[in-house]
C-alpha cells in the first residue's frame, strides 16, 4: 500500500472541498484533495445550474402562454422537448467544464482518487491503495438525494433530481414527491413545459418558508399553475411497463392510485457522512451522525477535523458551501490557530414564480420559545403597481424588526422578482440597518422595490406602536 503524509487532507472535491483546498494551500499547508466520484460539483452537474437552465426554458414557454393577457397572441407556439433537454445538457456540460479545467490545473500530487475512510483521528485509507497520514482533515463529502424506502426497487420510473438532467426528452407525466425547493422548482418548470405534474407533500411545507402567512400566500400562487397536494403520504408504487402506478394516502385516510411516467423523489438531500469511518475519530456526533461542530470555525470539537458544505447540513446551499470551505481550509491550514470566519446573513432563494426567498432571521427562529417579541410589516403584491403592469401580481412579503432599536431582522417572501428584493434586504440585514435607515434609501417609480418600501413603512408603524404600548405599560401613574 502506498503511504502519503500531508498537513491537510480534504475529503471531497465539490464546492466546499475546492474552497477548502485553495484556502489550506494559501496558508502554506501541504494539501491533498481526495475524491471517489466525478469531478464537477453538485451545483454544476445536477443542481443550481442545470435546474436554472430548465427553469429558463419554462419561463420562455410561460411568457408565450401568458402573452394573450397583454393582447399579444402567439398562435403557433410549440415546445420541442428534445431541444429543451439538449440545451440543458449542453450548457450544463459547459459549466461542468469550467470546474474540470480548474481541477486539471491542480498539481497531480495534490489529487488522490478513491473512497476515503478514517482509520484513526489522523489517518485515512483511500480504497485499498493509499494510506494517508494527515495532521488535519476537512470533511467536505457533500450530500445525496433522499430515497424513500417505500419506493426502493420499484423500477426505472423512480428517479431523483440527479437523473432529470440526463433526460433526452421531456416526459409525458411526473409525480414529484416533496414540496421543498427542489420539488417546487422542478415541478413548476416541467408543468410550464407541458408535462403533466402533480406535487405530493406529507405536510404543508412550501420551499424553505416558515412564516405561516407567507406559506399560505405562496401556496395560493403556486396552485394557480401546479397540482399541489398537501397532506398526502406515499404508500408505495409498482412499475407497470413504461409507467409507475403510485399509491398515496390522503389526510382523510383514503388511498388513491395514479399513473405517471416518472416518480421524482425530491424530499431533500442527506449528508454523506456515513461509511467514512467516523467511528474511528473519537468525534462527538449528533443523532443524525454528523460530527458536532462550531459554525463559526467549522471545527469539530477541539480536534484537528473540520467539516464544511452539505456534509454538515447547516445551510446546504452553494454560497454557504463556499464560505464553509474557506473557513475550514483556512483553519486547517493554520491549526492550532483556529479563528472565526466570515458568516454572512442567511439567504435562500427558490426560483419558482413567484420567487420564494428567506433572509436574516426566520419567522420560526424569531418565534421560538423564550425569544423577545418582534414587529412585523407586510405588503401584498396583488395590487402593487409594477407587479400588475407585468401581470405578475401574486405573492406576499413579510419583514421583521426589533422593538426598541428598530433594527431590521429578516424577511420571508413569495414575490415577483424576489431574488433581487432578497439581496437588497439581506445586505441591509448584514449591515445591521434600522428600518428608519432603510426608508431613507432611494426608491424609484414604478419598480417592484416600492413594495419593499410599503412593507417597511408598515413595519416602522408597528415598531413605533409596540414601543409606545411598552412605554405606557411601564410608566408610573402621573409621570
Amino acid at each position: 500500500m502506498n503511504k502519503l503524509s500531508v498537513d491537510v487532507a480534504v475529503i471531497g472535491s465539490g464546492t466546499a472541498g475546492l474552497s477548502a483546498y485553495r484556502a489550506a494551500k494559501a496558508q502554506g499547508a501541504s494539501t491533498v484533495m481526495i475524491e471517489s466520484g466525478p469531478y464537477g460539483t453538485t451545483c454544476a452537474r445536477v443542481g443550481c445550474m442545470p435546474s436554472k437552465l430548465l427553469i429558463a426554458a419554462s419561463e420562455a414557454a410561460h411568457m408565450m402562454q401568458a402573452a394573450s393577457g397583454f393582447g399579444v397572441h402567439a398562435d403557433q407556439s410549440r415546445i420541442d422537448g428534445r431541444a429543451v433537454m439538449e440545451r440543458v445538457r449542453r450548457e450544463r456540460d459547459r459549466f461542468v467544464g469550467f470546474v474540470l479545467d480548474s481541477v486539471e490545473h491542480m498539481p497531480a500530487a495534490d489529487k488522490l482518487r478513491g473512497h476515503a475512510r478514517f482509520t484513526g483521528p489522523n489517518t485515512l485509507v483511500v480504497d485499498d491503495h493509499t494510506e494517508v497520514a494527515c495532521r488535519r482533515v476537512v470533511i467536505a463529502t457533500g450530500s445525496t438525494p433522499v430515497r424513500l424506502p417505500q419506493l426502493e426497487g420499484v423500477g426505472p420510473g423512480i428517479i431523483t433530481s440527479d437523473d432529470v438532467f440526463y433526460w433526452n426528452d421531456l416526459p409525458a407525466s411526473v409525480a414529484v414527491i416533496g414540496s421543498g425547493v427542489i420539488g417546487l422548482e422542478l415541478g413548476q418548470a416541467l408543468a410550464r413545459l407541458g408535462v403533466r405534474v402533480a406535487v405530493f407533500a406529507r405536510g404543508e411545507r412550501v420551499a424553505q418558508l416558515t412564516d405561516p402567512v407567507v406559506v399560505q400566500a405562496a401556496g395560493r400562487a403556486l396552485r394557480e399553475e401546479i397540482d399541489l397536494r398537501f397532506q398526502t403520504e406515499v404508500v408505495g408504487a409498482v412499475q407497470d411497463g413504461a409507467e409507475v402506478a403510485l399509491t398515496v394516502r390522503h389526510a382523510s385516510g383514503t388511498q388513491t392510485t395514479e399513473r405517471f411516467q416518472y416518480v421524482l423523489m425530491a424530499s431533500g438531500r442527506t449528508p454523506n457522512v456515513h461509511g467514512i469511518g467516523l467511528e474511528h475519530t473519537g468525534l462527538a456526533r449528533g443523532a443524525d451522525g454528523i460530527p458536532v461542530f462550531d459554525p463559526l470555525t467549522m471545527q469539530c470539537g477541539a480536534s484537528p477535523v473540520f467539516i464544511a458544505g452539505d456534509a454538515n447540513n447547516e445551510r446546504p446551499v452553494l454560497p454557504e458551501a463556499a464560505d464553509h470551505g474557506k473557513i475550514a481550509g483556512d483553519n486547517a491550514g493554520r491549526y492550532p490557530d483556529v479563528r472565526p470566519g466570515l458568516r454572512r446573513t442567511p439567504l435562500v432563494i427558490a426560483f419558482t414564480e413567484p420567487n420564494i426567498a428567506t433572509l436574516g432571521a426566520s419567522w420560526r427562529t424569531l418565534s421560538a420559545p423564550g425569544k423577545p417579541k418582534f414587529a412585523v410589516g407586510q405588503v401584498s403584491f396583488e395590487n402593487q403597481g409594477r407587479s400588475r403592469v407585468m401581470l405578475q401580481n401574486r405573492g406576499l412579503l413579510r419583514v421583521y424588526g426589533e422593538y426598541g432599536t428598530g433594527r431590521f431582522l429578516g424577511a420571508e417572501m413569495a414575490a415577483p422578482r424576489g431574488e433581487h428584493l432578497a439581496h437588497l434586504l439581506a445586505w441591509a440585514c448584514q449591515s445591521r440597518m434600522t428600518v428608519g435607515q432603510m426608508l431613507e434609501m432611494p426608491f424609484y417609480h414604478p419598480v417592484i422595490e416600492e413594495g419593499v418600501r410599503t412593507a417597511l413603512r408598515d413595519l416602522a408603524t408597528n415598531i413605533e406602536r409596540g414601543a409606545s404600548e411598552t412605554d405606557a405599560a411601564d410608566s408610573e401613574p402621573g409621570t
